[in-house]
């Protein structure tokens, strides 16, 4: 019921934002829009919940971001210095590499974040291990680090200990 309830409300501020109508007939229809999207599709966009928010995690979170967004500004730099080296230093690779996260969120964060990254796509995911494309070895370097993945690891509720698993 509680996913359901914020998935209505993020559904209508949304809507609200989008239209900015105040007459009561279209924020009648707006309400019911929303409602509508929220029972259709609340279990997608914020899964069972059967507490609260877990109000650390969304700290993590909010601390992530800029570590994530200065992440992305090095990759592109790095990528700026392959494209404009006269012989082009790229050397694609393919790495695999084993982790620990525990939750559906954590496995899907570290995913996205790669991919974010300039010069590294996640080809797959799951359970056991990641499948990622790095344009070069520093990428694939840098992926293997593990520092992404313990940062990931962190907001998921564990500690920041550099994860040593690579495959």
């Amino acid at each position: 019921m509680l996913s359901f309830l914020l998935t209505a409300i993020l559904m209508f501020v949304f809507w609200f934002s989008l239209s900015g109508q105040t007459i009561p007939l279209l924020l009648i229809l707006g309400v019911i829009s929303s409602l509508l999207v929220a029972y259709w599709s609340h279990d997608l966009l914020i899964g069972k919940m059967e507490k609260g928010p877990d109000i650390g995690r969304i700290f993590r979170m909010i601390k992530y971001i800029p570590w994530l967004a200065w992440q992305i500004v090095l990759s592109n730099l790095h990528l700026i210095y392959l494209v404009l080296h006269p012989k082009m230093p790229i050397e694609p690779t393919i790495v695999r590499f084993k982790h620990d996260l525990k939750t559906d969120m954590g496995i899907t964060l570290l995913a996205n974040s790669i991919t974010l990254t300039p010069g590294t796509i996640t080809i797959d995911a799951d359970r056991n291990e990641y499948i990622v494309h790095a344009v070069s070895s520093k990428t694939a370097q840098d992926l293997l680090s593990g520092d992404m993945q313990a940062r990931v690891k962190e907001i998921e509720g564990g500690t920041k200990e550099m994860s040593k698993q690579h495959g």
